[in-house]
C-alpha cells in the first residue's frame, strides 16, 4: 500500500491474523480434549459477559490462566477448546458475569472489557484474535442454554463448539452475523456518519446487518440508501474483521455514490455529511481543527477510510 505523507506505517487490524490452529479435528474426541486440558502448558482466557479477567503484574497484565488457576477464580460454566498455539493448548473459560463482580476487588487482577483491551493495547496483538474467539463463543453459550425448538436444557459438546438437545435431538451450532460496513465515495469526498453513542467528534463508515436473501453488494446499497439517502452503484470488497460484540463478521467495502443529496434517517444516525480527502487525513491523525476524528486503528472502519485517503480504494 502507498502511505499517505504523515499517516505513518499501517497499523494492525484488530482481532485478525490469529496464530491459533483451531484443530477442529480434535473437538469430537473427548479423551483427546481431556488430555489437552491436563497438559502442563495448557492455558486460556477467562471471560464473563463483557468482562475479561487478567492477571495484574505491576504495569503489565497477563490474560492467560491455567485451568487450575481459572477454576480457583470461581465456577467455570463452559470450557471452550480454542485450538493449538504450536502444540500448546488454548482454551476459553466462561464465567457467569455475576461471578466476575467480586473479583474486581482483587489487586492481583485487572478486569475490563475487550474493546478497552484492544484500544489501549493492554495485551499483545497476538492475544486479540483468541480473545475474540473466546468472547464470542462464551457469549453464544450464555444465550443458548435452552433449545429454541422444544425448550429443554441443552448440553455442551464438541469442545464447546456445539450444544445438543437431549429431548428433541437437535444440534445447535454457533452462528456469525454478517455486517456490511462501507464508505460511499464521490470523487474527492467520502460519506461519514455519526451515531448517538459515538464519542464526541467521532465520525465513521455506515454499517448494517446483511438481511436474509441479500448479497453483500445489495446490503451495502440498501443500508447507504436507508441511513443517508445516498444511492450507490459499484461496490468493491475491501477486507473483513471478526467483531465479537457479540459475534459478527464485519465485511468492509467501498461504494460508488450516485449522488450527494443526503437525507439522514434520524432513527439510525445522528448525522451524516461529506468530507474531503485532506480533511479526513487530519481526522485519522487526530489533528482536525474542530477535534473531529475517526474510529481507532483496531476497527476496520479506520482501515477502510485510510485506504481511500491513500488512494488504495478500488473506487475513488
Amino acid at each position: 500500500m502507498t502511505e499517505h505523507p504523515g499517516l505513518g506505517p499501517h497499523p494492525e487490524l484488530g482481532y485478525t491474523a490469529s496464530l491459533i490452529d483451531r484443530a477442529a479435528d480434535r473437538r469430537d474426541n473427548d479423551a483427546a480434549l481431556a488430555k489437552l486440558l491436563q497438559d502442563a502448558r495448557a492455558a486460556g482466557y477467562v471471560v464473563g459477559g463483557e468482562m475479561v479477567v487478567m492477571k495484574a503484574r505491576g504495569e503489565d497484565v497477563d490474560p492467560l490462566f491455567s485451568p487450575a488457576e481459572a477454576a480457583a477464580l470461581g465456577p467455570v460454566r463452559e470450557t471452550i477448546f480454542l485450538g493449538l498455539l504450536g502444540d500448546t493448548p488454548r482454551f476459553g473459560f466462561g464465567f457467569d458475569p455475576k461471578a466476575v463482580e467480586p473479583l474486581k476487588a482483587r489487586n492481583d487482577l485487572k478486569i475490563t472489557d475487550l474493546r478497552t483491551i484492544a484500544v489501549q493495547g493492554l495485551v499483545g496483538a497476538d492475544h486479540l484474535p483468541p480473545l475474540a474467539e473466546a468472547k464470542a463463543l462464551i457469549g453464544w453459550h450464555a444465550r443458548h442454554r435452552f433449545c429454541p425448538n422444544c425448550g429443554a436444557a441443552t448440553q455442551v459438546v464438541h469442545g464447546g463448539w456445539r450444544r445438543d438437545c437431549p429431548a428433541c435431538r437437535t444440534e445447535h451450532f454457533p452462528r456469525t452475523d454478517p455486517v456490511v460496513i462501507m464508505l460511499a465515495i464521490d470523487g474527492n469526498n467520502c460519506l461519514l456518519g455519526r451515531q448517538r453513542r459515538f464519542g464526541a467528534g467521532m465520525w465513521s463508515c455506515l454499517a448494517g446487518f446483511v438481511e436474509p436473501g441479500e448479497t453483500i453488494e445489495q446490503a451495502v446499497r440498501r443500508e447507504t440508501l436507508e441511513e443517508a439517502g445516498i444511492p450507490c452503484g459499484t461496490v468493491r470488497y475491501f477486507a473483513s474483521q471478526p467483531w465479537p460484540f457479540p459475534m459478527s463478521l464485519m465485511i468492509g467495502c467501498h461504494a460508488e455514490a450516485l449522488n450527494t443529496d443526503i437525507k439522514v434517517d434520524k432513527s439510525e444516525l445522528e448525522g451524516a455529511r461529506w468530507f474531503e480527502r485532506e480533511e479526513v487525513a487530519l481526522m485519522l491523525l487526530r489533528r482536525h481543527p474542530d477535534g473531529l476524528g475517526t474510529p481507532p486503528p483496531v476497527a476496520i472502519a479506520h482501515h477502510i477510510i485510510r485506504a481511500w485517503v491513500e488512494g488504495e480504494a478500488a473506487i475513488g
